[in-house]
């Protein structure tokens, strides 16, 4: 008789069956429990799936908003091809140098640069620096913000390009529309803006897996 509450179990066998073992990817997440990170890093099924995005766009060119120690930076630094570039914005030291040391022993560093700051900062430079745009982009940090960072996102993005946000369901809190919590009060009204934003076509997905019962939006920007 199957277990229909047994989630953990089956993320184990897909991760175990269809993701061969990568060291320095197992490496980056062992680093960064060593190193007192938040652990908050997406699941090994998330991370290949970013990559697999990646890879089917065919992205050269990658935002991340939130780069934490790295780990969803090398997944998808995988998919970029020889000239390809990634640009992770985070504004705390500590998991910047923790990032920096998991892409060094990677040799995806070439790759990718951390730039230091508020994304909120940071966002407006790239705007002033970036001109041709981005064609894939993965939103995961402060969620009171997103729907800054949305805009920006928009914003930056080329026409055509992919737009990922994670941590949209939070265990099913998005739909209490009494809450306080400036967490989903900030992914409320991220998920009000996309959808006025005729800009952006997207979707979202409900997950359960290692990280519990959550979920993220796609989207494809159409300027």
């Amino acid at each position: 008789m199957s277990d229909k509450n047994n989630w953990k179990e089956v993320e184990q066998y897909f991760t175990h069956m269809l993701h061969a073992e990568e060291n320095d990817l197992s490496s980056a997440l062992r680093k960064n429990g060593e190193s007192d990170l938040p652990p908050i890093d997406v699941s090994p099924t998330s991370g290949k799936l970013l990559f697999l995005l990646a890879k089917i766009k065919g992205a050269k060119k990658i935002l991340e908003i939130g780069t934490l120690g790295g780990y969803s930076t090398v997944w998808m630094a995988k998919a970029l091809p020889e000239r390809g570039r990634l640009f992770s914005l985070e504004h705390n030291p500590k998991h910047i140098k923790v990032a920096r040391e998991n892409l060094k022993k990677t040799c995806l560093d070439e790759k990718v640069e951390i730039i230091e700051g508020l994304a909120i900062d940071t966002l407006s430079m790239l705007q002033q620096t970036e001109e041709n745009g981005f064609d894939f982009i993965f939103i995961d940090a402060d969620k009171p913000n997103n729907p800054h960072y949305l805009r920006m996102a928009i914003e930056l993005a080329k026409d055509g390009a992919v737009i990922i946000v994670d941590n949209v369901v939070r265990d099913g809190q998005i739909l209490d529309e009494n809450t306080t919590d400036p967490n989903i009060l900030g992914m409320r009204n991220f998920i009000e803006i996309m959808a006025a934003d005729s800009r952006i076509d997207s979707t979202a997905i409900q997950t359960v897996g290692a990280k519990g019962y959550d979920g993220f939006t796609i989207g494809v920007v159409n300027k």
